[in-house]
């Protein structure tokens, strides 16, 4: 009883939750238990109690199981792109301890290579990139975008062929340890852009009113499947922003119409219809002068990514088709007239534009100039004035104005016209309901005006030259700027300005100076380092440039302008005449190198200890300054010369990338032993370091303004080789392979067989195979003990457990995909000299290749359940659905039993009053 009550109680059969967070699958069992039956209040709080345990243990899993557990996340592939498009490829990382800005490395691994990294672009390092992405990631044809702190987008564009393959995302290490993911991958394959997209262009002029249908031919044959959008647009005046949506065929077969032409396509006047395979029609009826401008047809390709977004990877815009509709204009007659139509450059142009309309006080007109149909300027109803972009400075200085003096005239004024303004003047008045209305009720345009404008310095010309285009460091060199014309020059004004673009090139041509009319001289500050070195001068028709000892800075184009002005005109006025000269280029060189480099092929031969390759500079002038690059050529037959170091004229060291760890940096020095001999160190040299090594030495000098390269020379081949041992060691050199499952622990055998030579100790390293041709050491146990990571990524998850005095197998923790491919241990018996520290080698030997296969994590029961929808479905709502059951049978039974207890209480009552009457009579 509880409360003067009975309760019934029914059973909840055991129930089995599952959920997934970071990777994982956890499982929640609970046991079952007896609840009393729904409708009494206690329950609802046994229920209540169920719920606040499930909430209790979810939030277990999300805010303890995982605390600090980094994982990075990249955008779901494989992706297709097209060639030429501009792709962008998201990444971001979660769970990391550190600060709240991460940094972020993108690589590919190509399909000619699928074992061997690329880097392309880091966030951190800009020595990052392999130098087949350093100029497009210099350039931003490549680069990253940071979203966040933690996330960011890799955006490639102008998709080449060659970018197709595995992208990696990875992000250094800001934990206090490794625990987590630091990368991922996906997919990228570059297809072919097969979307084309035509239209024949016409010039199309219709009457108010008419109907236009236009045609675009829309194919594709990419072999994915993709989905087609085509629609149609107009184009009014030259700005792009002043495009219209016509009509758009969505890639979900969705009709959708522009804002403008909504309520004429829900009546049927705006259509678009497809007639084949690959024609796509537009039909307007009842044209409008609002239709008015250039229609073109725009396609794009859309493929669905694995995540489940649609992507556009290409797009096809059509040429334009010009319409004109010729509005009615029955109440709204135009006139324009022009106080003179044949100018002289500098006279003044007054155009005036006069509405004939009735009633026209209480009528709203938008009227717009044009010059050979392209707009000018606008007043609208209100009166303001609106010029067009290339009018706006001239407006500014007061040559351009504009204004209204009644409802149905107005003025344009040109002063001091030029060439330019020569042309076909018109215009355009559209009448509005009110000042605020966007689309005309109707439009006129008037008939045109032809402007003539006569230069004021027919025959202008200039013509530059040089005596000679090539010029030695420091000699002295001269341009003329010969100007002819069809009047006397001496009788005008006249100014020239000077025009110079350094070789190689960085942008346009800039002013350099220029001589006014009055002799003034006015130095520029893009180029400094002329002023000083230049004079001007002028005799008759001819203006000189003179430079003073040419210097590398002084080497590029030259170019000069002319300008002829009105006495009247000066200062502010514009010029009468102008006229640009030819371009001639000037080339400075620089002093000959004689540098000369030993170019003799040796050898060097060692048993252990340090080794010396030498460069040596035969001969060089006193005053330079050398910069030296060390290479290594491995020794297979095609391998491609790796840089090591490079030491700048300033003594600046930069190792190259397969060199860069700390464990080569401290192995590998250059320094200089003499005036003309530099070495390469290599410390502790060991068998793996056996190649052609060459130097690279480029000569400097400084001349005045900086230092330049004059020239460079490369030594002969400097092979280093390991003098053979007396012994060999005896190991296992059988190639084999190994599976292991991602996350899992394997290790790679490398055992000794027999004993070692009394007085010698050992030494191992383990390679993994590059494609480079120096393959990559991941660890190196040395004679004296100590033990080298060269990878330090790599340094948490390799060990040498080492169970025997031979035995030297590594053990790769936490397996990752990216670990596949083809490992080797070389092993090194070392004897030490009694006399020093040096170590001779005394016996080598190099094991087989262990191939490493991955595989994916393991799928099991557990897993497979939650990750079935359906199945999962059914395991958590069966429960349910029987407590459902259960209690409507629970509350059936209560139903007829309390009916069936009331039919005995009334039974009862009856026979007692039965009873009672036959008491009475």
């Amino acid at each position: 009883m509880v409360n003067g009550k009975e309760a019934a109680a029914h059973i909840v059969p055991e129930t089995l939750f599952c959920l997934w967070q970071g990777g994982t699958w956890y499982i929640f069992y609970l046991p079952s238990m007896a609840l009393p039956a729904l409708g009494y209040p206690w329950a609802q709080e046994e229920a209540l109690l169920l719920h606040d345990l499930f909430l209790f243990l979810t939030r277990r899993v999300l805010t303890g199981v995982t605390t600090g557990q980094r994982q990075v996340t990249v955008q779901q592939g494989p992706l297709y792109r097209t060639e030429g498009s501009h792709v962008t490829l998201w990444c971001k990382v979660s769970g990391y301890q550190g600060p709240a800005e991460q940094n972020f490395q993108w690589s590919i691994y190509l399909p000619s290579a699928p074992e061997r990294e690329v880097q392309i672009v880091s966030t951190v390092d800009p020595s990052f990139p392999y130098a087949i992405y350093t100029q497009r990631v210099r350039g931003r044809g490549i680069f990253v975008e940071r979203l966040r702190g933690d996330a960011v987008l890799l955006h490639i564009s102008e998709l080449q062929e060659r970018d197709a393959g595995q992208y990696e995302c990875h992000t250094p290490n800001t934990d206090e340890r490794y625990f987590g993911s630091y990368s991922a991958r996906t997919s990228l394959s570059v297809i072919p852009d097969t979307l084309s997209a035509s239209m024949a262009p016409q010039a199309l002029t219709l009457m108010e009113g008419d109907a236009v249908e236009l045609t675009c031919e829309v194919s594709k044959s990419t072999a994915q499947h993709t989905h087609l959008s085509v629609g149609w647009y107009l184009l009014q005046g030259a700005a792009e922003h002043r495009v219209q949506e016509i009509l758009t065929l969505s890639k979900d077969f969705i009709l959708k119409p522009g804002p403008s032409y909504e309520q004429r396509f829900l009546e049927g006047d705006v259509q678009l219809n497809k007639v084949g395979n690959t024609t796509y029609k537009l039909l307007i009826r009842g044209v409008k002068p609002s239709d008015q401008g250039q229609l073109y047809c725009e396609a794009a390709e859309w493929i669905e990514d694995p995540d489940g977004t649609w992507q556009d990877i290409s797009s096809k815009k059509t040429e334009r088709t010009s319409l004109a509709v010729v509005s009615q204009g029955r109440d709204l007659p135009v006139d324009i007239t022009a106080a003179e139509s044949s100018l002289d450059e500098g006279d003044t142009l007054q155009l005036s534009c006069v509405v004939g309309a009735p009633k026209s006080s209480s009528r709203h007109f938008r009227v717009t100039w044009l010059l050979n149909e392209m707009e000018v300027a606008r007043v609208d109803p209100h009166g303001v004035l609106i010029w067009e972009e290339e009018y706006q400075e001239r407006a500014k200085l007061g040559q351009l104005q504009a204004f209204k003096p009644s409802n149905t005239v107005y003025v344009l004024t040109i002063y001091e016209v030029g060439l330019e303004d020569k042309g076909t003047y018109q215009c355009s008045v559209s009448e509005m309901n009110s000042p605020g209305d966007l689309h005309s009720i109707q439009s006129n345009v008037s008939s045109g005006i032809q402007v003539n404008v006569k230069p004021a310095g027919v025959g202008l010309h200039a013509t530059l030259r040089s005596r000679i285009a090539t010029v030695s460091y420091g000699q002295s060199f001269e341009l003329f700027c010969q100007v002819d014309a069809s009047y006397t020059l001496e009788e005008v004004p006249a100014s020239v300005q000077w025009l110079f673009q350094p070789s190689p090139p960085t942008g346009p041509l800039q002013e350099l100076v220029q001589l006014s009319p009055s002799g003034t001289v006015v130095w520029r500050t893009a180029q400094p380092h002329f002023q000083g070195k230049a004079q001007l001068a002028k005799t008759g028709t001819s203006f000189k440039l003179h430079i003073h000892s040419a210097l590398p800075a002084n080497q590029g184009t030259y170019q000069c302008e002319v300008q002829v002005w009105r006495r009247n005109s000066l200062p502010l006025g514009q010029p009468a005449a102008s006229t640009s000269s030819n371009a001639v280029g000037i080339k400075v060189v620089l002093p000959e190198s004689k540098l000369q480099v030993a170019t003799t092929d040796s050898s060097v031969e060692i048993a252990g200890g340090n080794a010396a390759i030498e460069c040596r500079i035969v001969f060089a002038q006193n005053n330079s300054q050398f910069a030296v690059t060390w290479y290594l050529l491995p020794l297979l037959a095609d391998a491609t010369p790796l840089q090591i170091i490079r030491a700048s004229y300033s003594s600046i060291q930069e190792y190259g990338s397969e060199f860069s760890s700390p464990a080569l940096k401290s192995r590998f020095l250059s320094q200089r032993v003499s005036s003309n001999t530099f070495q390469l160190q290599i410390l502790s040299a060991a068998p793996r370091d056996e190649g052609r090594y060459y130097c690279v030495v480029e000569e400097w000098l400084w001349l005045v303004d900086g230092w330049y390269k004059l020239g460079e020379g490369a030594s002969g081949r400097t092979t280093l080789k390991f003098r053979p041992p007396e012994h060999q060691l005896q190991m296992e050199s059988t190639n084999h392979s190994i599976s292991a499952r991602e996350g899992e622990e394997v290790t790679l055998p490398c055992r000794l067989q027999g004993a070692l030579q009394p007085g010698t100790q050992p030494s191992a390293t383990w390679f993994q195979v590059r494609s480079s041709g120096r393959d990559n050491a991941l660890l190196t146990l040395h004679q004296d003990g100590a033990v080298e990571y060269p990878q330090e990524r790599l340094a948490a998850r390799l060990f040498l457990r080492r169970r025997s005095a031979g035995d030297f197998s590594l053990t790769l923790g936490s397996v990752e995909r990216g670990d596949a491919g083809a490992y080797y241990c070389q092993l090194q018996a070392w004897q030490q000299h009694s006399q020093g520290k040096d170590w001779h080698l005394q016996a080598l030997a190099q094991s087989g290749y262990t191939q490493l296969i991955t595989i994916p994590p393991e799928s099991t029961v557990l897993s497979r359940i939650c990750s079935s929808p359906p199945l999962l479905n059914f395991i958590l709502y069966l429960p349910l659905v029987l407590i459902l059951l259960l209690a409507l049978a629970v509350f059936c039974w209560y139903c007829k039993f309390r009916k069936k207890k009331k039919g005995n209480i009334t039974g009862w009552m009856m026979e007692l009053e039965g009873n009672e009457e036959v008491k009475k009579t």
